[in-house]
């Protein structure tokens, strides 16, 4: 390293995580082994967010900055051979957003470290980086107490002259989650039609926006759970919970080039249903006090008719008969186990829904992309504690996609194209 041998930063406490509005101190050391001249000692603490077109590229095509402040702790001089160290301390803007590292872009916060050398002489230059985390309490996200609910009607023409509906209802228990909770899903098709329908999925899902000339989308599977396909004229309901991986927080607040959404995805392959439940992940859990005095009281309608209402000519009404209870499988996965293990509550086997009669298989898997190489980009994701990182896997190219085939793609990123459906304009019927 020439003159200047172990030219590092140090952060007091080796603390590496800060809030906004905190003041960030360390040392900058340095051992001097020959004497040197120079011209200014400078130690620099900035913050800014770039977005690129390709992925895992630094070459950035937006940058957006949240700070720039830099000190000189020495003037011109000579350092004398032997260790230096020179204190600093930089005050963190309370505005800055969360870290946050992805593939198309990222929020990244450093301190370097420069000394100038006269002309003709060789600088020397060192960084570290470190990481903001703003805690999002989902108790003071808007709207977002009591379950998330959807439902669509698949109205579908088989065998060329017959036709039917599909009727597809969904429900998660809440709408905001925190990392480790479970997702408890609720599910209910309704097959009035002569053909028995493909397997149900539900997969949690992640939409990343990078905004550019015009915005980058970047959808990844985090986890998936599927349920038994509904034989003609049945209406089955299906139960299935997932965990919450260590995922970044659903708001940036700050950052105006990425935008981060979660949503479970309901989908019937055939014939082609879908649907999606709107999801906040934060770090501070919603109270259940609070949401459960949003709870609906169940509907008449929801309950079996008695013998003694109506016409008593009439049969009475019967509530819609369980399905049957899956056998579980799981798929191995390098990814984090999306499945939560059954509760007290009678949920069915570990990955599998609470289903009852015969045996009918039920898988449950995490991000089935191939894993390949690695980002070189350090830590691979920033979650809500520290330590806790999840693989950046590549995406697959969608370039020969139809985008008319699905609401929205199992995997994709692509670039310059229109941006997909918001939450609203799923059919909600």
């Amino acid at each position: 390293m020439g003159k200047i041998q172990e030219f590092e930063i140090t952060f007091n406490n080796n603390k590496v995580v800060y809030s906004p509005g905190e003041s960030i101190s360390g040392t900058l050391l340095f051992k001097v082994t020959q004497t040197l001249l120079c011209k200014a000692i400078k130690v620099n603490c900035n913050g800014f967010c770039g977005v690129s077109y390709k992925a895992n590229d630094s070459d950035w095509a937006v940058e957006e900055q949240y700070f720039n402040s830099t000190v000189s702790v020495a003037e011109k001089g000579t350092l004398k051979p032997g260790e230096q160290s020179f204190p600093f301390k930089f005050l963190i803007p309370a505005t800055a957003p969360t870290s946050f590292e992805g593939t198309y872009g990222k929020i990244v916060y450093r301190v370097r470290a420069f000394v100038d050398t006269p002309r003709f002489a060789k600088d020397y230059k060192t960084e570290k980086p470190f990481y903001l985390l703003t805690l999002l309490n989902l108790n003071d996200v808007p709207e977002i107490l009591g379950p998330s609910v959807s439902a669509v009607t698949r109205e579908f023409t088989y065998l060329l002259v017959k036709s039917g509906s599909v009727v597809l209802k969904a429900e998660s228990d809440m709408k905001g989650y925190t990392p480790g909770q479970v997702i408890k899903l609720n599910v209910t098709v309704h097959n009035q039609s002569g053909k028995t329908t493909s397997m149900v999925v539900a997969s949690l899902m992640q939409k990343v926006t990078y905004e550019t000339k015009k915005p980058t989308y970047d959808l990844r599977t985090i986890a998936e759970v599927e349920g038994p396909p509904v034989k003609p004229g049945k209406e089955v309901e299906w139960t299935e919970q997932m965990i919450v991986p260590p995922l970044p927080q659903s708001s940036l607040a700050g950052c105006d080039l990425i935008k981060i959404e979660y949503y479970v995805k309901v989908s019937i392959k055939s014939p082609e249903v879908i649907l999606v439940l709107p999801l906040h992940l934060g770090n501070v859990s919603l109270d259940k006090r609070a949401t459960a005095k949003t709870k609906p009281s169940p509907s008449p309608a929801a309950t079996p008719a008695s013998t003694t209402d109506g016409d008593p000519s009439l049969p009475p009404r019967t509530a819609p008969k369980p399905a049957p209870r899956p056998t579980p499988r799981n798929r191995a996965s390098s990814f984090i186990p999306p499945s939560a293990p059954p509760s007290n509550e009678g949920l069915g086997a570990a990955g599998g829904g609470s289903l009852h009669g015969e045996a009918l298989p039920v898988k449950s898997h995490g991000y089935m992309g191939d894993p390949g190489p690695r980002s070189p980009m350090t830590p691979t994701g920033f979650s809500y504690a520290p330590g806790l990182t999840f693989p950046q896997n590549p995406r697959q190219s969608c370039e020969n996609l139809d985008p008319s085939r699905s609401l929205y793609p199992e995997q994709a990123s692509f670039l310059f194209a229109e941006a997909p459906p918001s939450y609203n304009q799923s059919f909600n019927t």
